[in-house]
């Protein structure tokens, strides 16, 4: 039916409910079917509908969506119904009706309570019960009896995917209790309720539950041939970014962390608030992750830094959003450029007057780095240097460099250059002008754009297989915005030259993160053991540089510090005028491809370095010959030379 016709039906129905719930008075108060006494009040059967109605249609009665009807339309129909009362009390007090029995009043909004409230929901639940016949919705259990669990049930009940049919929780007293019309049982009877619905889902509805008690609610589930999705965390419901009724894939996060320290907020706000700051590679995962939470700490001025174009416009739109919503005063100024030019470095320091920066720009994909050797070296150690040279020279007061565990005795060229940019800051120490430099050394974040969680998902949800490229290789993680944090924070508890590492907790064998994201995507590994399961893990081989195991220290002189996930570690570096010359020897063989050059200084500088085998590059040089460059360069100039002309003549065409 239309909508027009669907509120011609409630109307009709009201007006006919309205009489009778005050004939039902009147027969209860007098004890018969058709009082006598009654007829004196005949009016009364005809002028109390033609009020109510209107008061009905007032509060929205014939607005709602009979389907979807909730706790809001509960509180309307009392209020309606406790209007309508009152108005007939009102009418036999003014007329002075004689003989009118005042325990009617009462007898008539419990009926008409009953009467209009009850038709509506006894429409609904028929309603529900047609539609979710209609529709082959997937049984899906419950884990949370809490409001979100009741919240969920409620809106799963009403969707088109999903329907509940259980409910688990640890509480033993809501054991055989029912939320949302849905049973509780204990999470002991999760076997049973799978065999007995066919279910392939359990909704983890905890949102504000610890992160411990999460992560052993998932490994209790791992077990199960379930797929495991959950509700969003509570920092999401606080901000407005999700909803309660809103479903997910479980978060890998829950799965290998500890609950965050709660940040401090002098350290946060220390070297950011009211100041003029920097970030480079602003678009980056940490880098954008940098930016979002440096906003908070309300900065005069946020400068971006960024040499993908569509990086920084994504980041900037976003930064946008929360000012307006912070309403904050932040003058943002989104930059295109790279830390390898020297001169817009200094430029836009001296013209920004800034105060902070937080160097985050680096090519960090290992494999990549390796096979592209020279610009690894130009980006992530010639434009740390670059980028710190302008800010000593203009008086930067804080520059933080995000650095890897992967610098920590590298046996590729993206950890060597990470740890030479570490050295030039610990150099600098010599003379920094009114600069102070340091350092934050951390391991993998999940879900940037490197890590394997994404990787994983996709390939579970191809299904498979996944690809592991060894059974024995390990890897620290740790949650983007938790890092960022912990790197603000230990950018202001420098003293000069400091080495700032994260609490990493525990390692993690990457075979086992895979098997957990199989399992709680409701797959089964295939292996020897099981040869007719889903999804198989591959082993694929190290990739060139990469390592087993990776390393937070390179020694063990390690102190504490004023917050308990940020260390300081002591380790040695050169002097600035021995940093300065291999700088400028390697900035030379940088121009001139000269990667043997570039080889032999890393080898030399950067402690453990141990390449396996010659560089890509320089393997390229030497199959290839002198001769081959230079015959390159002679096209190249060729081709810019014969360009020019009809470059000049597209110019002129244009005009």
């Amino acid at each position: 039916m239309s909508r027009v016709i669907k509120r011609v039906v409630m109307v009709g129905a009201d007006l006919a409910l309205i009489p009778f719930a005050l004939w039902g008075a009147f027969a209860l108060r007098l004890g018969e079917f058709f009082p006598p006494e009654m007829g004196s009040f005949w009016w009364l059967f005809l002028l109390l509908p033609l009020l109510t109605v209107p008061v009905f249609a007032a509060l929205g009665f014939y607005r709602m969506v009979v389907r979807y009807m909730g706790p809001h339309a509960v509180y309307a129909l009392f209020k309606g119904v406790t209007y309508s009362a009152l108005m007939l009390s009102v009418i036999v007090l003014m007329l002075g009706s004689q003989g009118f029995p005042r325990s009617i009043l009462v007898s008539y909004w419990l009926i008409l309570l009953l009467g209009v409230g009850g038709s509506r929901f006894l429409v609904r639940a028929w309603l529900q019960s047609r539609f979710r016949r209609s529709v082959e919705k997937k049984p899906v259990v419950i884990y949370g009896a809490g409001s979100s669990g009741a919240q969920l049930a409620a809106a799963l009940a009403a969707g088109w995917e999903f329907h509940p049919v259980a409910m688990l929780d640890d509480d033993r007293s809501l054991h055989g209790s029912f939320v949302s019309g849905v049973k509780v049982y204990g999470p002991d009877k999760l076997a049973d309720l799978i065999a007995e619905y066919d279910a392939e889902f359990v909704m983890l509805a905890m949102p504000g539950a610890p992160r411990m008690r999460r992560k052993a609610i998932l490994q209790r589930l791992e077990s199960f041939p379930v797929h495991v999705k959950t509700v969003p965390s509570m920092e999401d419901l606080v901000s407005g970014e999700a909803k309660p009724d809103e479903v997910r894939d479980v978060e890998v996060e829950d799965l290998l962390w500890r609950d965050p320290v709660v940040p401090d907020p002098e350290l946060m706000s220390a070297c950011i608030a009211g100041k003029n700051v920097l970030v480079t590679g602003a678009g980056g995962s940490i880098g954008s992750e940098l930016c979002r939470q440096i906003i908070r700490e309300r900065p005069q001025r946020l400068v971006l830094l960024e040499l993908s174009e569509f990086g920084l416009y994504r980041i900037e739109r976003e930064l946008i959003g929360i000012i307006d919503k912070l309403d904050y005063d932040v003058e943002l100024i989104p930059l295109l450029g790279s830390v390898t030019d020297r001169d817009r470095m200094l430029r836009i320091m001296q013209a920004y007057d800034i105060q902070t920066v937080y160097h985050a720009a680096a090519y960090k994909h290992v494999p990549i780095v390796e096979h592209n050797s020279i610009e690894g070296l130009r980006n992530n150690a010639l434009g740390t240097w670059y980028t710190a040279e302008a800010a000593r020279t203009t008086g930067v007061e804080h520059f933080v460099l995000i650095s890897t565990d992967k610098a920590v005795r590298p046996t590729n060229v993206m950890g060597a250059t990470k740890r030479l940019a570490e050295m030039v800051l610990q150099s600098m120490m010599d003379d920094p002008g009114k600069t102070t430099f340091c350092m934050v050394r951390f391991g993998n974040v999940l879900g940037s754009s490197g890590s394997v969680v994404p990787l994983f998902r996709e390939q579970i949800k191809r299904g498979g297989p996944v690809t592991v490229t060894h059974p024995e290789i390990t890897r620290y993680f740790m949650t983007i915005p938790e890092a960022a944090s912990l790197v603000i924070q230990a950018g202001s508890m420098k003293k000069g030259g400091d080495v700032f590492v994260l609490d990493m907790g525990d390692s993690v064998r990457i075979v086992d993160l895979a098997r957990k994201m199989i399992h709680l995507m409701g797959y089964e590994v295939r292996d020897d053991k099981h040869p007719h399961g889903d999804i198989e893990i591959r082993f694929t081989g190290l990739r060139p540089g990469e390592k087993l195991y990776e390393e937070l220290l390179i020694g063990d002189n390690v102190s504490g510090t004023a917050h308990p996930k940020i260390f300081r570690a002591e380790e040695w570096a050169p002097s600035w005028e021995q940093m300065s010359a291999l700088l400028l020897e390697l900035e030379t063989a940088a121009k001139n491809c000269d990667v043997a050059t570039v080889q032999r200084i890393l080898e030399e500088m950067v402690h453990g370095f141990s390449p396996q085998g010659a560089l890509p590059d320089l393997v390229w040089a030497r199959s290839q010959g002198q001769t081959a460059v230079g015959n390159a360069a002679a096209v190249v100039a060729n081709n810019v030379a014969q360009f020019q002309p009809r470059a000049r003549d597209l110019d002129k065409s244009t005009r």
